[in-house]
């Protein structure tokens, strides 16, 4: 028996019994229904017949999409143009138009092309502009401009080769008996992930100079490519007069570009403070708990067997790792290098 079939009987026994019994009220007590029940029921079957008992579906009716097509392919062309503008700015414009459309209206459309966000709504504009190569306007171009340097405020810096930027950062380590403070100089190459570190006992423009010597210009020298620019923030150990501070001037005598980060914006280095905390979440809260050391050269060791793990065997889940290890990655990469630096030694190395 199907649940509607149970249904029909129900009702119908409660009918039958009040037949047998002549009493109404006797037959409702003895099935626990209300007389009020009774009398639906049986103007149900006055009316309707046995279909009028079985049950009535409760789903909400669905209406068709009320705004016409020409009003919703309005608003993703007026989208297209101004990107960035809410719901409530594009609805009092449209209404200069003549196009009588709530907040609500505008984001039910978005929500259909998903486009709900201002940033898919820009990701939409440089699609379009990609496929079609037109010629932006100037809305559209400031509304370009300012979501990059809001993407670089917020670390989403863009790298188009290996080597075409280190970040480059300060980090406290801490103190520890027998050693004093420890401080690390951190890098990364921002298309692979490559990470760098060092460790001294203070911080300087000698000791910031001296890790790009020692740890990061050897690497590049070793894969047989340039660095190019480097990202720090504007520390004292970082900024200076080129001509008496030894980092700037070691960075200029190496023809590396020197950008600084904007200012009170120190997550415009977000790449370098996510490899800091790595570091301190998976190195430095294990490695201090399990072993007791005694000079500085001693993490170091250690330091670097976990660089060379981060490197060559940890994948990756950064924007242009996609699960490949940083290793991976920078290799991979290094024809992106050669197709965007012009290198005159290695084209003649190749002629000859």
């Amino acid at each position: 028996m199907t649940q509607q079939q149970y249904i029909i009987r129900r009702k119908l026994n409660i009918v039958q019994l009040s037949e047998q019994l002549g009493n109404i009220s006797e037959a409702c007590r003895r099935l626990g229904v209300s007389r009020q029940h009774y009398y639906d029921i049986k103007s149900a079957l006055e009316t309707e017949g046995i279909e009028g008992l079985l049950e009535k579906a409760r789903n909400r009716p669905r209406f068709k999409n009320r705004v016409a097509p020409e009003i919703e392919e309005r608003v993703l062309s007026y989208s297209l143009e101004f990107p960035t503008h809410g719901q409530v700015r594009v609805s009092n414009e449209l209404k200069k138009e003549g196009i009588s459309l709530n907040p609500g209206g505008v984001r039910s459309i978005w929500l259909r092309h998903k486009l709900e966000k201002s940033t898919l709504r820009l990701k939409r504009l440089e699609k379009w502009t990609a496929e079609h190569g037109n010629i932006l306007t100037e809305s559209q171009v400031q509304a370009l401009e300012k979501a990059k340097e809001e993407k670089e405020a917020w670390g989403e810096i863009e790298s188009f080769h290996p080597g075409f930027l280190l970040g480059q950062d300060t980090f406290y380590v801490g103190w520890i008996k027998g050693i004093g403070k420890i401080y690390q100089q951190t890098g990364i190459d921002t298309y692979s992930n490559v990470g760098f570190a060092k460790l001294y006992i203070e911080k300087t423009a000698i000791t910031a100079a001296d890790f790009i010597n020692d740890k990061v210009l050897p690497f590049f020298d070793e894969h047989e490519i340039r660095l190019l620019r480097v990202l720090t923030d504007r520390g004292t150990e970082y900024c200076g007069a080129r001509e008496t501070h030894p980092y700037e001037l070691y960075l200029y005598l190496n023809d590396i570009d020197h950008t600084r980060t904007k200012a009170r914006h120190p997550q415009t280095n977000g790449c370098t403070e996510r490899f800091n905390q790595t570091l301190l979440d998976e190195f430095y809260k294990v490695a201090f708990r399990k072993k007791l050391y005694t000079s500085l050269e001693e993490i170091q060791v250690d330091l670097d067997a976990f660089l060379k793990e981060y490197n060559e065997q940890r994948t990756n889940q950064g924007k242009y790792c996609k699960g490949r290890t940083p290793m991976e990655t920078f290799i991979d990469g290094l024809d992106l290098y050669r197709q965007y630096v012009y290198d005159g030694k290695k084209v003649e190395q190749k002629a000859a």
